[in-house]
């Protein structure tokens, strides 16, 4: 009988326990109550870790798996800036150089992340006046390697301007501009590019129509896969469209600078018969210089637009001051995984850091690493308010200029396929300042309901 009886009182009891939750939350009664109200009502299934401290007591207001790792996409970036904050002094300035030995014009890269075309004109129209003859140019884009993407990055990124070839001589974030106007009905799409140059081929076989019916999308691909420079510009335009610009990423940067060098040369005057690529000798004579703003406005663009091109080119960079030969991705993540333990006392032996803008599908942290290094910046009086302001601004500008968050919001986002991320400050109603850090991965479809969880979050923060 005994045995019988075991076997049913155990079922019983086994079934009148809860269901264990799937969610391993910790912080304030109140404030975990309301957040994991707000993450039940979104009806939203994925991995999640969060975590919120307040930075005047430095109590955990509220935390969800977060010691778990996660893809963290261009939150990466966080860690990029605020190493560079640390390497760099903020006067730091990058510099593109031309020197001359006899007939030989080397163009010197500096890795600067925001050479414009007109700067590089400027240079060639510069030192055209000085040199007479025919004359070779020499590309020396040395001072950085030539690997062009770095590891865990996606083989079919394809043209795309998040994409784009990393190189210590770039310009135009390494894309061409083309700017799309649609032509008489039947006809191709008018399209125009900057810069205009030799230095790539376009293939136009869109078309101007008046109606949708067989309507076939625009696009404008590059030949990737073949490693060209040829675009291709198909699908169909509406007569009534208004100009677009559209950016595509080139194939091979230090060649494109260099041939829009030489064409810039070529328009005042100077004849280069051959571009090739060595380092420059140390007898060559220095005869021109460009010298880019302070590495804070390179900063502002890596953090306001999330761009990939300066988290990459300022990861070498680092690579190459803290050690004085070659940067790359190995030397500059090393001196980047060295400050985030040494100085902000991270166990980076339980990250996983790849690149510096989160391209990589590699690239793996957790909600309280984000804290962690959030607190320390806050915490640091000589870098508090440099980082803060390179962060967009809730509902203003970057990639925060279309969420739901308030100006009292300063963050990061993140975002590739399957994930998206939030990680930053709010400064509360009260006066509170709050480090957050949101990280979201696993999902499919539309990363459009995620970010509205987050900043639904967030807009609670704000109200404490």
């Amino acid at each position: 009988m005994t045995k019988l009886i075991l076997p049913i009182i155990l079922t019983f009891l086994i079934g009148c326990t809860h269901t264990p939750s799937i969610y391993k939350e910790q912080g304030a009664q109140s404030v975990k109550s309301n957040i994991q109200r707000i993450i039940d009502s979104s009806g939203l299934s994925t991995n999640m870790g969060i975590k919120i401290v307040s930075l005047k007591s430095n109590k955990t207001l509220y935390e969800l798996n977060a010691n778990a790792l996660f893809n963290p996409a261009s939150n990466t970036k966080i860690y990029t800036c605020l190493s560079a904050l640390s390497f760099l002094d903020t006067n730091y300035t990058f510099k593109t150089e031309v020197y001359q030995d006899q007939d030989v014009v080397y163009l010197v890269g500096g890795g600067d992340p925001d050479l414009s075309l007109k700067e590089l004109d400027s240079l060639a129209t510069t030192i055209s006046p000085e040199i007479q003859g025919i004359h070779r140019l020499v590309l020396d884009d040395t001072r950085l390697d030539s690997t062009l993407y770095g590891e865990g990055w996606m083989w079919d990124e394809g043209a795309w301007w998040y994409a784009a070839e990393i190189s210590a001589l770039s310009v135009n974030d390494n894309c061409v501009d083309f700017f799309i106007n649609p032509g008489i009905n039947s006809t191709p799409a008018s399209v125009l590019t900057n810069p205009v140059s030799d230095y790539f081929q376009i293939k136009n076989t869109s078309l101007t129509v008046n109606d949708t019916s067989g309507f076939q999308k625009f696009k404008i691909d590059r030949d990737w896969r073949n490693q060209t420079n040829q675009f291709s510009i198909i699908g169909n335009i509406m007569d009534t469209t208004s100009t677009d610009t559209i950016y595509r990423n080139i194939h091979n940067p230090s060649y494109f600078v260099g041939t829009l060098f030489k064409e810039a040369l070529q328009r005042n005057g100077m004849a280069i018969n051959q571009i090739t690529r060595e380092k420059r000798p140390s007898n060559a004579k220095l005869i021109a210089r460009h010298e880019s703003k302070s590495i804070i406005h390179s900063l502002q663009n890596l953090m306001v637009e999330s761009d990939n091109l300066t988290a990459e080119l300022i990861v070498k960079t680092i690579g190459f001051e803290s050690t004085k030969t070659q940067g790359n991705w190995d030397n500059g993540l090393l001196a980047i995984k060295t400050f985030l333990n040494d100085e902000v006392g991270i166990d980076t032996t339980q990250l996983a850091l790849k690149d510096g803008s989160g391209v990589s599908r590699y690239n793996y942290s957790s909600a309280n690493h984000f804290i962690q290094l959030l607190s320390w910046a806050y915490q640091s009086p000589s870098v508090r308010g440099k980082f803060i302001n390179t962060l967009p601004i809730g509902g203003l500008n970057g990639t925060i200029t279309d969420r739901t968050l308030p100006s009292s919001v300063r963050a990061k986002t993140g975002s590739l396929s399957g994930v998206s991320a939030l990680s930053g400050y709010v400064f509360t109603q009260s006066g509170e300042s709050i480090a957050f850090s949101i990280l979201m991965n696993g999902f499919t479809g539309s990363t459009k309901p995620f970010r509205q969880l987050q900043d639904q979050i967030v807009q609670y923060l704000e109200r404490l």
